[in-house]
């Protein structure tokens, strides 16, 4: 089958097969005497497998690392399971940094009026994040560090 059909099967898009078999996530594909690229059953059924690891969020390095234990029938079920439960911590960090910010983003807007007036809380927390100058564009030329001018 040629990448088209490989890609409508396999639900990776030729784009990304290209760029899998650049990486060497996948072997370089059989070619037509024309050049066309050709895939096989075994090629349709290892796209199938990265296009499911990408839909739970695994890495490119971590699919690599699965699919040479896929490969492997020798392969102790330990190995998989160690890079997906690291996986697994790796999301749940993530879920507490989102909820952390959304957190953060609700408070902010349940505080802003929302009205006509210029005063926004989410606009302050923005321009006064931690660390940085609250009021670079108001600084005048030669002044002293930490003096304001207004």
């Amino acid at each position: 089958m040629n990448i088209g059909e490989a890609a409508a099967a396999s639900g990776v898009s030729a784009k990304m097969i290209r760029h899998y078999e650049a990486i060497g996530l996948i072997g370089p594909a059989e070619r037509t005497l024309s050049g066309y690229r050709v895939y096989s059953a075994n090629d349709l059924a290892t796209l199938r497998f990265i296009r499911r690891g990408r839909d739970l969020g695994f890495s490119i390095e971590h699919i690599r690392q699965l699919l040479a234990l896929w490969r492997d029938r020798s392969r102790a079920s330990s190995d998989v399971k160690r890079i997906a439960l690291q996986h697994v911590e790796e999301l749940e960090s993530k879920m507490r940094e989102l909820r952390a910010m959304a957190d953060t983003l609700r408070h902010l807007a349940t505080h802003c009026h929302g009205d006509a007036r210029p005063d926004c809380p989410i606009i302050q927390d923005l321009a006064h994040a931690e660390g940085d100058d609250p009021a670079p564009s108001s600084r005048r030329s030669g002044a002293l560090k930490g003096t304001l001018v207004s």
